[in-house]
């Protein structure tokens, strides 16, 4: 199959681009100017790796990139807003999902693969999970048949997330925002990534939203604790920092960019990010569930 990918340049994007040769699929990336340096497309399998010149704030741009496409995978977002540059959320996740939706509509694309957010919803306290919703409507509305997936936060090698806590539980305390008691549901890009590629032709999954997760919810402090025991650290000291305190912090801070939290991300970290039916995935679709402490262990040292 012809698939049409974007984001293929980003963390998740470079194990769904993987995971599409492996499974013999014909992949066009869609790449801005400068991109195509970080896209490292020399891994085997039967399928191929062509580039398309574009930018999903350019709807032509898109068109053109798309034409003979069948299926569409759907993966660029931010997590955190330059609006000096021009990057927001609602000009991300809306416009760009809305561009890209238009263009495959014209392209007569018979399959649309989409990444949202765990806990997207239209009345969310963040703007990055109501603009995730509304581009989900987008996609939903299409006319297209979709796969929308949900995911929590993702890990793997070359992670983010999981690579800057590591960064942290090595000092000799470590920072906790409030309790720590939090939940999340670490899902591995693996996982991600094998079930993006059989969304394309698995017919019980068609119009349908997953909420996308590890195999259990795991607090944040435990989230600490499985990298520190990764690590070779017998003991996470945690310092547990009041929100009073930190939320005046992260007011004054979120400008610039070597403070790693926004209000935004903030917020979403308190309200915490597990899957209400974590199961329904796994019951769809044959992939292997990955734990977060042994799947963390295979690239954290």
């Amino acid at each position: 199959m012809k698939v049409f990918l974007t984001g293929a340049t980003g963390f998740v994007g470079k194990g769904v681009l993987e995971r599409l040769i492996a499974e013999g699929h014909d992949a066009v990336c869609l790449t801005r100017p400068g991109s195509k340096d970080k896209l490292h497309h020399g891994q085997a399998g039967p399928g191929s790796v062509s580039l398309a010149a574009g930018d999903i704030l350019d709807v032509e741009s898109l068109k053109s990139a798309m034409a003979g496409c069948e299926a569409v995978i759907h993966l660029v977002g931010i997590i955190r807003e330059q609006p000096g540059k021009g990057i927001t959320f609602p000009k991300i996740h809306v416009e760009g999902t809305k561009n890209v939706v238009e263009a495959a509509k014209q392209a007569g694309v018979k399959r649309f693969v989409h990444m949202s957010a765990l806990g997207s919803r239209a009345n969310a306290t963040s703007a990055y999970h109501r603009t995730k919703y509304e581009a989900e409507q987008l996609v939903i509305a299409s006319g297209i048949p979709y796969v929308i997936f949900q995911p929590s936060v993702i890990f793997g090698p070359g992670d983010e997330f999981v690579n800057m806590l590591a960064d942290l539980v090595r000092m000799p305390v470590t920072p906790v925002i409030g309790d720590g008691s939090y939940p999340l549901q670490p899902v591995a890009r693996k996982t991600v990534a094998d079930v993006f590629v059989q969304a394309l032709s698995l017919p019980a999954a068609t119009n349908q939203i997953y909420e996308t997760g590890g195999p259990d919810p795991i607090s944040y402090g435990e989230i600490l604790d499985a990298i520190g025991e990764a690590i070779g650290k017998k003991r996470v000291r945690k310092v547990h920092i009041p929100l009073a305190f930190m939320k005046p912090v992260v007011n004054m801070l979120e400008g610039f960019s070597f403070f790693p939290i926004t209000n935004t991300q903030l917020t979403m970290l308190l309200e915490g990010n597990a899957c209400r039916d974590g199961q329904r995935l796994y019951d769809t679709f044959p992939t292997e569930k990955i734990a977060f402490r042994p799947g963390i262990s295979t690239y954290l040292r």
